[in-house]
């Protein structure tokens, strides 16, 4: 008779692989393609190596971090797992392995994630591989412990080679005027990306109206930063997970510790029940092949009618407009061009 925990390892690891898609082309033909992929990852981060792309997502969290290879960020194909916490080295994290990104820094391959350890609190966690499939080995979990629930981090290296991580304070913790609050905060790391240098500074929180600022529980998190022309770029999701409300919005600086301001413009990725699109968020940003363009990497709800934990990946074009806004041309449910 097989166990409970057996059985959900069965049921996640069916989810993972899209065994439940709603069998969604995701190549209509050889020009095109429509959202969505059909991957079951929840927090999607998309790594470029050479002429391959690397999709890592928040997959089987009892166990750790699948890995997906491409070569045109359509077709994907299952490699297994990057990291997982049956590998000897990697007992530290008890469950709920979320939201792993990966880069290259160095000549060697960094995963950030965050786990729940054993004491309950949710942490940040530093892995290391010599290939973007992994298996990626704990280099210090966690990473640091300020004793709060900490998730989503965000590797950031800046042109001039200093290296930041823009991290989430979680609202299961983070209680201010009595209210539960996630707020995304910086730290400058050393050049071996194991200690940090100076105290936490707060990029953003909650403040604007489709964010819920009403609400008792409130959320800024999956941090994304780039650079364009100068200007720092950061990506951030609002609103529940499971809401068909969550969304994407963004805010600029001109430097990464500061100070941020959001988009008037704000959310720029949004929910479209009309086309079956609910809450799209926690996203990264990669160029297509010949880097003539810019790609956002989000999830969805699988269900839109019934949203919940259980999401789907998703691509659609973004771009800087003449004035340095960001804009997502989606969400879409229609056939798209391929990446070029």
């Amino acid at each position: 008779m097989r166990t409970v925990g057996t059985i959900l390892f069965i049921i996640l690891t069916l989810f993972s692989v899209g065994v439940y898609c709603d069998n969604v082309p995701t190549t209509v033909d050889d020009l095109s393609y429509k959202n969505h992929l059909g991957i079951f990852v929840a927090d999607p981060y998309v790594l470029k190596v050479g002429n391959k792309y690397y999709l890592y997502g928040t997959s089987v969290s009892s166990i750790g971090f699948k890995v997906w290879e491409s070569t045109n960020l359509v077709n994907w194909e299952e490699k297994g797992f990057a990291f997982s916490k049956l590998e000897e080295g990697n007992e530290w994290g008890q469950g709920d392995f979320w939201a792993p990104e990966v880069i290259e820094y160095e000549n060697e391959f960094y995963m950030v994630y965050s786990a729940r350890d054993s004491d309950g609190h949710l942490k940040i966690a530093l892995a290391k591989s010599s290939s973007p499939l992994g298996p990626f080995k704990n280099i210090k979990a966690p990473l640091f412990d300020d004793g709060l629930s900490n998730i989503d981090g965000d590797i950031f290296v800046d042109s001039d080679g200093v290296p930041y991580l823009f991290y989430v304070r979680d609202c299961s913790e983070n209680i201010i005027n009595g209210k539960h609050i996630s707020q995304i905060y910086v730290r400058r790391m050393s050049e071996n990306l194991l200690d940090f240098q100076g105290e936490p500074i707060l990029v953003a929180e909650p403040s604007q109206q489709w964010e819920g600022i009403g609400e008792d529980w409130q959320w800024n998190e999956g941090p994304f930063v780039m650079k364009e022309n100068g200007i720092y770029y950061l990506l951030y999701s609002a609103n529940y997970f499971a809401s068909s409300d969550y969304g994407v919005g963004y805010a600029t600086a001109d430097n990464p510790e500061g100070p941020w301001n959001k988009s008037e413009e704000n959310p720029i990725l949004s929910k479209n029940l009309s086309l079956g699109v609910s809450g799209p968020g926690h996203c990264s940003v990669i160029a297509s092949p010949d880097k003539s363009e810019l790609f956002i990497v989000y999830h969805t709800h699988a269900f839109p009618k019934a949203p919940s934990g259980i999401r789907v990946l998703n691509i659609d074009r973004i771009y800087f407009d003449k004035m340095g806004s960001l804009k997502v041309i989606g969400p879409t449910r229609v056939p798209q061009p391929l990446p070029k």
